[in-house]
């Protein structure tokens, strides 16, 4: 009977080991899982990054089984990034006035670009002027125009959405009056279109001159400025909490004013991009269609921008940027004519609602977004 028991004993227990590592494993499986999709949660960086991989993965494998209309390699890719530069600008120039609180958005940045584009044609399509000069004189005139919106919200107290849609009105007029309504196409205008042109980088792949002239010193300047100054943690500070940092001794006043002036000469140097694309100084080049000033704001906003100021990068803003343009670029080989200039706008809505929901979640599960 002992010995019965015991084999029998023995016996029962002897499934038991496997049993007790099988959900070991696959309790480190969910683990594993669950700390991977908290990273992708609440950090919209590795979250874009997601997104960017599956865009291309999807139009890539569509381009393979020959159902998009031309190849979607990295020559398209490439060319793909000529409405980068503008957008992603933009983009950081809300991203310095978000960031710094009160509910600080810039509707104006497009009616800047579209005056201070007329300003720079003048100056250097009809005065002679030459190039570095005029577009010193656009990135001050800018600046001007972003003064003006950094007083009024800053000293005077005025909100920023209804000084920014009142300087929105106020600066397109100017930009259709200044020369009734007639665009600037002279020769030395005409001539900038050669910073539009694609220069080869690497194989078939090249990309847009102003890219590398404009956008990427840009970004830099940016990214040095909210991470490695004094002037950029006052941003950060003043807009998690006004109060707290006035009371630690940071000119809250100043520091929005100075956001907003940097958004304005970001659109002046803007204007000077757009000028290059069109070949000709446009009164309407930032405010035609839907503008210039909501997409940058979605951007920024897709980027990981909080609505309500202190939360922002850069690297979120320019991949949020990217995930549009090559998203934009893939539904125009997929769908043709007009119709898929239309389902761009539907993508880019689902993408930013999405983009809100997966926030919302976050928020709510793990109590915080990075």
């Amino acid at each position: 009977m002992s010995t019965s028991t015991q084999h029998g004993e023995s016996g029962a227990q002897a499934p038991e080991r496997p049993e007790g590592r099988g959900p070991s494993r696959g309790g480190g499986l969910a683990r594993v899982g669950s700390t991977v999709l908290r990273a992708v949660l609440t950090q919209r960086v590795l979250l874009l990054v997601v997104l960017l991989v599956l865009v291309l993965g999807f139009f890539l494998n569509l381009s393979a089984r020959n159902y998009l209309a031309a190849p979607f390699d990295g020559r398209y890719l490439g060319l793909a990034l000529i409405n980068l530069p503008p957008l992603v600008m933009l983009a950081l120039a809300e991203l310095l006035v978000i960031t710094s609180g009160r509910g600080g958005i810039d509707l104006s940045v497009g009616a800047i670009v579209s005056l201070t584009g007329m300003v720079f044609g003048l100056a250097h399509g009809q005065w002679g002027w030459p190039l570095v000069p005029a577009v010193l004189l656009a990135a001050a005139f800018g600046a001007l125009c972003g003064a003006v919106n950094g007083g009024l919200v800053a000293y005077l107290g005025f909100p920023p959405l209804i000084t920014t849609l009142a300087t929105y009105y106020a600066f397109s007029s100017l930009a259709i009056v200044i020369t009734s309504q007639q665009p600037i196409s002279t020769a030395p205008i005409q001539d900038l279109y050669v910073l539009a042109r694609a220069v080869p980088v690497v194989g078939d792949v090249a990309l847009p001159l102003s890219l590398l002239v404009f956008l990427l010193p840009t970004v830099v300047v940016v990214w040095l400025l909210l991470a490695r100054t004094a002037w950029g943690r006052r941003v950060y500070a003043i807009g998690t909490n006004d109060v707290a940092a006035e009371w630690s001794g940071i000119d809250v006043r100043r520091t929005r004013f100075l956001a907003f002036t940097a958004a304005g000469l970001i659109a002046g140097l803007v204007a000077v991009v757009t000028t290059a694309q069109f070949a000709s100084a446009r009164p309407d080049a930032g405010t035609a269609g839907n503008g210039l000033a909501l997409p940058a704001i979605t951007i920024a906003v897709l980027g990981g921008v909080a609505i309500t100021g202190g939360i922002g990068r850069v690297s979120g803003v320019v991949l949020a940027a990217l995930l549009v343009v090559w998203l934009n670029a893939g539904i125009l080989l997929a769908v043709a004519g007009n119709t898929g200039t239309q389902l761009q706008l539907l993508a880019l809505g689902a993408v930013l609602v999405a983009a809100a929901l997966l926030n919302g979640l976050a928020v709510r599960r793990y109590g915080a977004v990075t």
